[in-house]
C-alpha cells in the first residue's frame, strides 16, 4: 500500500471537510437555497481577494477566465503589452493573437522577474497599448512579479492591468485595489484547495468601462451577462454546483485561519523549502520566487524527468517538472493550500532518496534536518 501525496502547483490537495461538502446532495442551481449560499460566496470572495470590485464566477479552468479577460475588454485590431516570462505569459499572448489582438510583447528571462521600469519604457512607446498582461506567480518558473511596482506604471495610462494570480493568489501578497490592478483573473485548483472546474475573474470600475467598446465575439464568458446574474446572486449558466458548495466552505476556512495567517504560511513553507535546498547542495531557479512553488534546478548529470517520474511512482509524492525548453532541466515543489510543515519534511525527504538513486553525491537528511531544524 502506498499513501500519495500531491505537492504540484495545481491540483493541490483537497482538506477532507470540502470533500465531505462536496459529496453533499446536489442542489437545483435555480433555488433559493442555491442562491443564498452563492450569495455569500459572492461577499466572502471580495473580502479574499481584497477587492470591493465584483468577482465573477464561470464554470471553467484558469484559462477560461484569461480567455474571458482578452474578449472582454479589447477588439481585433487593439495593441496590447504582454509579459512573457513563462508558459502562461506566453498563453496570453497566444489568446489575444487567437482573436486578432496585436501583441508587443515583453520578453523576460525565465526564471527572471519582469521589470516595471521596462513596461514603462514599452508603455510610452506604444502609448496607444489598451492592456497590459502580466502574472503574479509564474508557476512555470516559480517567479513573483512586482505588481505593486508594475500597477504603478500602469495606472499612470489609459491602459487597464490584467494579472493573472490563478497559483499565486493566497500565497503571495496581492491587493488589487490598492496596487491598481483592474482585472484579476483567479482559479479554484490551487490556493483556494478546490478540485479544477471554477475560475474567478474580479474587474474595475475603469476595466468595465473600457469593456463598453469591446467588439471581440464572446458568449459563454460574456461579461455583460454574468455581471447581471451577479447582482442577482445568479449565474447566466449552468453553475458547478458542487464546486460551489466546496467553495463556500473553503472560503469559510481561509477566513478563519485569517488571510494575513494564510500568507505568512505559505511564506514560512516556502521560505524552510528554499533553504532545505540549499541545505542538499541544490540552487533555486527563481530570482524572485513566490510563495506558491520553489523551481530548483536539476543537478548536472541528472535527468530531471527521471527525478519527477521516481518521485510519483516510487515515493508517492507528484511533483512538477519544468515546461517548454526547461524541461528536465528544473523540477517543482509547491507548498500552495492544503499543506503543512510536515509535507515539506516529506518532500524534501524524497527528493534525497531520490537524487541518491539518480547518482548524486548527496549526504543523506541534510535536507530534511534543515528543514526540520527551521520548523521547530
Amino acid at each position: 500500500m502506498r499513501k500519495y501525496r500531491l505537492m504540484a502547483p495545481g491540483p493541490t490537495p483537497v482538506p477532507e471537510k470540502v470533500l465531505l461538502r462536496m459529496a453533499d446532495t446536489m442542489i437545483h442551481h435555480r433555488t433559493p437555497q442555491f442562491q443564498k449560499v452563492l450569495k455569500d460566496v459572492n461577499v466572502k470572495l471580495k473580502e479574499v481577494l481584497c477587492t470591493k470590485n465584483p468577482v465573477l464566477i464561470f464554470a471553467s479552468s484558469g484559462t477560461g477566465a484569461m480567455e474571458a479577460s482578452v474578449v472582454n475588454f479589447l477588439s481585433k485590431g487593439d495593441k496590447v503589452l504582454v509579459v512573457n516570462g513563462g508558459k502562461f505569459g506566453e498563453r496570453f499572448g497566444e489568446i489575444c493573437a487567437a482573436y486578432g489582438v496585436n501583441v508587443v510583447e515583453y520578453s523576460v528571462v525565465w526564471g527572471t522577474p519582469a521589470d516595471p521600469a521596462n513596461i514603462e519604457k514599452l508603455l510610452k512607446e506604444n502609448p496607444d497599448v489598451k492592456a497590459v498582461y502580466a502574472t503574479l506567480c509564474e508557476t512555470s518558473t516559480g517567479i513573483n512579479n512586482d505588481i505593486k511596482k508594475i500597477g504603478q506604471v500602469v495606472s499612470k495610462t489609459d491602459a487597464i492591468l490584467v494579472v493573472d494570480a490563478i497559483s499565486g493568489l493566497l500565497a503571495d501578497e496581492f491587493r488589487p485595489d490598492d496596487w491598481g490592478v483592474d482585472v484579476v483573473v483567479s482559479g479554484s485548483q490551487k490556493g483556494f484547495m478546490l478540485p479544477p472546474g471554477l475560475s474567478f475573474l474580479s474587474v474595475s470600475a475603469k476595466a468595465d468601462k473600457l469593456s463598453e467598446k469591446s467588439g471581440l465575439p464572446k458568449f459563454y464568458f460574456s461579461l455583460k451577462a454574468a455581471k447581471k446574474s451577479n447582482l442577482k446572486d445568479d449565474t447566466p449558466w449552468t453553475p458547478a454546483v458542487s464546486l460551489i458548495m466546496g467553495l463556500d466552505t473553503v472560503l469559510d476556512m481561509i477566513l478563519e485561519e485569517g488571510l494575513e495567517n494564510v500568507l505568512a504560511r505559505h511564506a514560512k513553507l516556502a521560505d524552510v523549502t528554499r533553504k532545505a535546498v540549499k541545505a542538499m547542495g541544490l540552487e533555486p531557479f527563481s530570482e524572485r520566487p513566490s510563495n506558491a512553488v520553489t523551481a530548483v534546478k536539476v543537478p548536472e548529470g541528472i535527468d530531471g524527468s527521471a527525478l519527477v517520474k521516481k518521485m510519483r511512482d516510487e515515493q508517492g509524492i507528484t511533483i512538477a517538472g519544468g515546461q517548454g525548453h526547461l524541461k528536465g532541466k528544473i523540477f517543482r515543489v509547491a507548498h500552495l493550500g492544503y499543506m503543512d510543515g510536515y509535507d515539506v519534511i516529506t518532500a524534501i525527504s524524497a527528493v534525497e532518496i531520490v537524487l541518491s538513486q539518480l547518482g548524486y553525491d548527496i549526504k543523506m537528511g541534510k535536507g530534511a534536518a534543515e528543514a526540520q531544524s527551521l520548523l521547530k
